[in-house]
């Protein structure tokens, strides 16, 4: 049985990285720039309280509410991601190989799995629906573009950003769930 388990992580392993040989082989002149960028705004959570400043500012009470929500949810996430999974995994980032055109980020100096920038961009997008779902769709593509731009610009393979977008999915439903709970309480009081 363990025997089994190993052999199936290991072909995962193996999906894994041709899935991001594969990406980095494909040449894509018109999108490297655009996930480039999209990539760097994703940094330290600035595309998202950029969102969320927009949203306090020019919302009323639940899209403030909102807002507050998806930020908490990243907190969370990032607690979790940084200060548990990463040290619990260690995998290392993957080797860069000649790569047509111009789409590198800097490579981070944390562990790859599992991605930060996608467990933050999924947390983000799931706490804030749970309070405004009319914002549900674009925030959820906008949280696909960043996952995928992480293996586009040669960070992480592909299995980092789907377990940090379940991760992601999962805090920001808890957090939803909890701040949804706090604000009815609230009304009955």
């Amino acid at each position: 049985m363990l025997q089994a388990a190993r052999e199936i992580a290991h072909e995962m392993s193996q999906v894994d990285r041709a899935l991001y040989a594969a990406v980095a082989a494909t040449p894509t002149p018109y999108l490297d720039d655009g996930l480039r960028n999209l990539s760097r705004a994703a940094d330290k959570s600035v595309l998202w309280m950029a969102v969320a400043g927009g949203m306090a500012a020019l919302g009323g009470p639940r899209q403030r509410r909102a807002a507050a929500t998806g930020l908490a949810s990243i907190g969370v996430a990032s607690l979790l991601v940084n200060a548990g999974f990463k040290s619990l995994a260690r995998r290392k980032r993957p080797e860069r190989q000649e790569e047509p055109g111009d789409r590198h980020v800097p490579m981070p100096s944390s562990t790859s799995f599992p991605s930060g920038h996608s467990a933050s961009a999924f947390a983000f997008a799931q706490g804030v629906s749970s309070v405004t779902p009319e914002l549900s769709v674009p925030l959820h593509l906008a949280a696909v573009a960043v996952a995928y731009s992480r293996v586009h610009t040669g960070v992480h393979y592909p299995g980092d950003v789907v377990a940090g977008s379940m991760i992601g999915i999962v805090t920001g439903g808890a957090v939803g769930r909890v701040s949804g709970r706090r604000a009815a309480s609230r009304r009955t009081v």
